[in-house]
């Protein structure tokens, strides 16, 4: 029989029963029941020092799981913080649920103490938003709120929390745990892609999206080895298939290989697995025309909204991605003879397009940012998580890491800045309390570091044993190489005074180095590696190089000169 509980034990209670074992936030009086409720519960909850970390760890947490990520906040000014996580979750497609303290009942619409109406605030960016009113439908909300984030195309749901309710109390039973709802192709789908495939002479595949599975990753692998087909992931998907695999030929991204925007552009076929076609992947919709491709393409997608939204495919399946890949797995191969030799081609565009870029030569850099990633890749285990936020330094986690399969990159298709850093945090905090043992390292760049970089005390705090690779060139380097492009030589809101990046780990615990050539950076990572091994505990390595090196293509000189070339 049930028994009397508050609204904020039935919350925890809740949440315990579909399966939560983390939740991040900070503290406020807005939720103190969820709190109480929270000390003798089993789910460990993570302390953070801003609402935006927080709700960044709860996204990387439904990234990394599957599972939506848990975040509690306070009202107005912790929702506000927050909603950055909640727009990242919308537009990566991740599971999460934000929850929010709100102002009690009997305060409601007269503008009380920090109130916000959350429906109309986060409507637009999330898949459900409501307010729980009365404590004996607080399981049902829940429910729902488990139902709605992971079933079909995944996102951020928000629950408000008023006051007065997580104190009342309800006779009510427990809900359910959820169960996850996709969709599947029908036999007639899968018949017509094959014939599409076979009548084929260029075909190419797009990965991307999220509801993977290790599983469903084994299936399209196979599905792609059967058929001889070339695979590119989407932008910031890149762990879909293990970037050593013969078949892998690279990322549709920002910062795309020529050749592999020029063989997309020239297929005659596009199998897109998952990923929304937005404007990232699709170089800012010049890959594929909208609406009508001049490729053939079929597109396949866990949300029935996103199919048609902006191309008009040959083909739309609407389909979880286990499902589709079992069934593309077990599907009759067809003769590939047309097009078999494009793999071996297509790799080779791909290795070429990560061999060392001749600008440190030419500049005679003291510190080779492509030799930084070769050390990294000879030391650190191919099951290595890669995280960062936004800015022209993740090309080198793009362009030249090998991610090792599903699960080894946490990275924002929402151009966040400041993500890398807190999802960082969160993967070391996942990965100890699952009881593994696979590394983590974040690629920040200065400006991006210093949007989330005090969350480095709740890696001390829950002893998240994360590698910090901070590139610092004293500039918001993707605005200062848009700014020499559109206004050359006229330098204005981009440049930075930056603190002692090693000094900053050390006052908060943290090992810290700082290195200025390339020599130095091995023994340096070697001991950061040893420290975070016989600690447990994170290190930090500032790169100090020359913002003149700003991408791995062009100088910052080269591209002013070439504006001004063009203006005269």
């Amino acid at each position: 029989m049930p028994t009397s509980r508050t609204g904020g034990q039935l919350l925890v209670d809740a949440l315990q029963t579909h399966g939560a074992d983390i939740a991040f936030g900070v503290p406020g009086e807005s939720y103190l029941a969820v709190l109480d409720a929270l000390h003798d519960s089993s789910i460990r909850f993570i302390i953070n020092r801003q609402e935006g970390g927080a709700a960044f760890m709860a996204e990387a947490y439904g990234k990394l799981t599957g599972r939506p990520g848990i975040c509690f906040v306070t009202r107005g000014p912790g929702a506000t913080n927050a909603s950055i996580g909640v727009h990242t979750a919308h537009q990566d497609s991740t599971p999460m649920i934000l929850f929010i303290g709100q102002v009690g009942n009997d305060f409601v619409e007269r503008e009380a103490f920090q109130e916000i109406d959350y429906r109309r605030m986060f409507g637009t960016m999330t898949k459900w938003v409501a307010q729980i009113d009365r404590a004996d439908r607080v399981p049902e909300y829940v429910a729902r709120a488990f139902q709605v984030a992971t079933s079909g195309r995944p996102g951020p749901v928000v629950l408000a929390l008023p006051e007065d309710m997580l104190s009342a109390s309800a006779d009510v039973p427990d809900a359910r745990p959820y169960k996850p709802v996709q969709a599947a192709p029908a036999p007639s789908q899968i018949a017509e892609l094959r014939a599409m495939l076979a009548a084929a002479q260029r075909p190419v595949v797009i990965l991307g999206g999220t509801v993977w599975t290790s599983e469903a990753c084994d299936d399209i692998r196979r599905f792609a080895e059967a058929n001889a087909l070339p695979v590119a992931c989407a932008f910031r998907f890149q762990d879909l298939l293990d970037n050593r695999h013969a078949h892998y030929i690279g990322d549709v991204g920002i910062g795309i290989n020529p050749k592999l925007a020029a063989r997309i552009k020239a297929a005659d076929l596009v199998i897109a697995i998952g990923p929304r076609l937005g404007e990232m992947t699709t170089g800012g919709y010049t890959l594929l025309d909208a609406p009508n491709p001049r490729q053939g393409l079929i597109h396949i997608h866990a949300g029935a909204d996103e199919l048609g939204r902006v191309y008009q495919a040959n083909l739309m399946i609407n389909s979880g991605m286990p499902q589709i890949a079992a069934a593309l797995a077990g599907m009759e191969p067809v003769d590939a003879g047309a097009w078999r030799h494009t793999v071996a081609e297509a790799r080779a565009d791909l290795q070429a397009w990560q061999a060392e870029p001749p600008i440190f030569k030419d500049k005679q850099a003291r510190l080779n940012l492509w030799q930084v990633v070769q050390a990294l890749k000879a030391e650190l285990p191919a099951d290595t998580i890669i995280t960062n936020g936004a800015g022209n330094f993740a090309t080198w986690a793009h362009r030249f890491w090998l991610y090792g399969g599903l699960r080894t990159q946490l990275a924002p298709t929402s151009g966040a800045m400041g993500y890398g850093a807190p999802a960082a945090v969160a993967a070391g905090i996942i990965e100890k309390h699952a009881g593994r043992q696979r590394s983590v390292v974040n690629f920040a760049g200065d400006g991006d570091f210093l949007m989330n970089g005090q969350e480095l005390a709740t890696a001390v705090q829950f002893q998240s044993g994360v590698l910090f690779i901070v590139f610092n060139n004293g500039t918001y380097g993707t605005i200062r190489m848009h700014q020499e492009r559109e206004f050359p030589a006229r330098v204005s809101g981009t440049s930075l005074h930056n603190p002692d990046f090693a000094a900053l780990a050390k006052a908060y615990g943290a090992h810290g180095e700082a290195v200025d050539t390339t020599e130095d950076f091995l023994p340096a990572l070697r001991r950061a590696r040893a420290h975070i091994v016989s600690t447990g505990m994170p290190a930090l390595i500032e790169l100090r190089y020359d913002a003149d090196l700003i991408t791995p293509n062009a100088s910052l000189e080269t591209i002013r000169n070439t504006a001004l070339n063009a203006r005269t």
